[in-house]
Formats: structure tokens, sequence, C-alpha cells
């Protein structure tokens, strides 16, 4: 339940909740926009403050929250210009204000449900049935959580099984032990923050050790954190409890499975790209992440229909003015700052498609 001005909604839709707060932008009648941003992670909000600082009509379009998958970092102490370390909620708030300072239009659980790459202008169709033209496009819609196999996940999903290591879970973890899952800088970040709230912190990976997908720092940072106790090739097999989560157990590197009295679970998987709105409109690598400049072969541009006269550009998808950056991406750096630097330079790309 939820007051908002005197008026109670009773289990209301991320969409409502949105309008009533004032959050989602009227998009009836909508001329056509210079550049259309289907997402505001870091890569969606840095294209959103260089492109609306440089005077293009900018619209962002975010289904759930800014700030995406970096959102919920605690505290990324790899940041340039952050020694101290920032929360990705923090780092999303201010980027969030600075592109609406200088102009853009940021609609808030607004969810692209089709890109009609056939019509020019473009044409993104929400899931609430709205339209929106734009001449160009920039795909920053990142990835989601990959889930285990695990029974019953779905049911301790807030109330002891967790997608993000804020003060807000910090809290409920207070004392007790907890773990987490997975093995990138994500899982690091969020052991390394727990640590200082937690009595103890169990990192779960599949794999034999960190040093191939975590960042030295961090993996050094957990090295060197008494109450972090890593433990490889072990997997999450089972969940119990009744309100709340209660207990869980493992199955370690010798195939034994051990029961543990843990209440707090943060699963730091990795996550699958969301590009299934895209249909066909661009080329995707086997994964189904968006393929871009150099990495779309002549083959490929040629079954696409992509016009002779010029090449893609760097961050350019196979359908021109198309773009996409960030975690969307194949081959890009899944790292915040990359993510970021992806989405100033691309606007320069725009700049070049729209003047043409």
């Amino acid at each position: 339940m939820v007051i908002i001005r005197g008026s109670v909604l009773r289990r209301p839709s991320v969409e409502h909740l949105a309008e009533c707060l004032g959050l989602r932008a009227d998009l009836r009648g909508e001329a056509v926009r210079d550049l259309a941003i289907i997402g505001a992670g870091p890569a969606g909000l840095a294209a959103a403050v260089y492109g609306s600082s440089e005077g293009l009509d900018v619209l962002v379009l975010e289904s759930h929250a800014p700030g995406g998958q970096a959102g919920t970092s605690s505290r990324i102490e790899n940041y340039l210009g952050f020694p101290n370390g920032i929360s990705g909620q923090e780092l999303a708030g201010k980027a969030f204000a600075q592109a609406e300072k200088f102009g853009a239009d940021i609609g808030i659980a607004r969810s692209a449900a089709k890109l009609w790459c056939d019509r020019h202008p473009y044409e993104v169709e929400l899931s609430d049935g709205a339209h929106v033209r734009t001449r160009s496009v920039i795909i920053a819609t990142g990835a989601r959580y990959r889930k285990p196999e695990i029974a019953d996940l779905a049911r301790f999903e807030g109330i002891g099984v967790y997608y993000g290591a804020t003060h807000v879970e910090a809290r409920l973890c207070m004392g007790e032990e907890v773990i987490v899952v997975g093995g990138g800088n994500s899982a690091g970040q969020a052991a390394v923050f727990l640590a200082g709230r937690a009595r103890k912190v169990h990192v779960l990976v599949r794999g034999p050790g960190l040093a191939e997908s975590m960042s030295r720092y961090l993996t050094r940072r957990i090295e060197e954190t008494p109450n972090i106790e890593l433990r490889t090739r072990t997997e999450l097999t089972v969940l119990e409890g009744a309100e709340h989560l209660e207990r869980v157990s493992w199955r370690g590197p010798d195939g034994t499975l051990s029961s543990h009295p843990v209440r707090h679970v943060f699963l730091m998987t990795g996550a699958r790209p969301n590009t299934e709105w895209l249909k066909d409109c661009v080329a995707m690598d086997h994964g189904g992440f968006i393929l871009t400049g150099g990495d779309l072969t002549p083959e490929t541009l040629s079954a696409r229909g992509w016009p002779p006269t010029r090449v893609p550009y760097l961050l350019e998808s196979s359908l021109p003015g198309v773009f996409a950056v960030g975690d969307v991406r194949a081959t890009s750096v899944k790292r915040i700052a990359s993510a970021v630097g992806e989405g100033s330079i691309c606007v320069q790309f725009v700049h070049k498609v729209l003047g043409s």
C-alpha cells in the first residue's frame, strides 16, 4: 500500500505508481525526436547528458528505475574521480539530475515493446500502446539478472534472496551470516560491502577462482577481509523457510551437500541482454547481444541490406542510425566507466547520422 497526496494505492503497478509521482512523460502527440535512448543505466544517462547538452531533442525511456544494474551496487570504488567510492544509486541520481538539467525528457516506467525498423523516422512502440517517432535510436537496455535453477527461488525473492546489496539489505543482515553467489565485480563489491555489517560472508563460485572474472583490487580485498570466506567449485542448491528464508544448502567441490542456517542470499550471477523487444531489427551474436561497428561482417551487412555508401560507425548496429552502448552491446567491456564512455562518445556518431 502506498499513500500519495492523500490517495491510497493498493498494490499499484510500477507504471501506475510512476504516473502518480509525476515521473511518466506524456508522449501523446509527440513530434519527431532527434534521439530516443532506450534505457537509463550509466550508458543511457551518459548519452542523454551529452546529447541534450549539445542541443539534441532527447527522450529517454526507462522501464524501471534509473541506474540499471549498476544502480544496485552498494559501493563502486574503481570509478574515476571517486577515491572513496560511490554507490550506484548516488551515481545514477546525479546523472539523472544532470540529464534533466540539460533538457532531456526522461520517462520512467515506460517500456519499449517494439522497434518499427522499417519506418523512417523510426518508431518505438511502448508496452502501453504509445508510439514515439525518432530520427535516431541509442539502445542502452543493459541486461537482466540470471537466475539459477533453484526450487522456490521466486518465493524467497525480497525475503531472503536479493539481487542487489544496498544499505537497505545490509541493515537486515547486521551480525548474521550471508551468502554472495557469483564471481564477477558486482559479487565482489557486494561481498566487501556486506562484510562490514555481517558476521560472515560466504562467497560461492562454481569455478576454480576469481582471477578470470573479477578485478584484481576486489580479489585482493576479499583475500584480505577476515570474515569473507571464498568457496570455489560450490553451488547453491536448496532454499528453505516459511515466511522468510531460514536455511540453505550448497554442494561443495567433493559433491557433498551441506545445510546451513543462513537467512540472506545475494545472487550476483551475471545477466542476459534485454533485446527480445528488438525481434529481428538488428544483427546479434549467439547470446543476443547487439553487434556493432567492426563486429559486423560484410556478409552480415549485405544480408541486412546495409547501404553501400558507408560502413557502420563504431557503435552503430546493422540498422543505420540505431546504436547500441553498454552491457547490451556485444564485445563491450562490462564496466561502469566503459558504459559511460560509450554513451558519451556515441552522441558524436548520432550527430553524423542526423547531419547526413
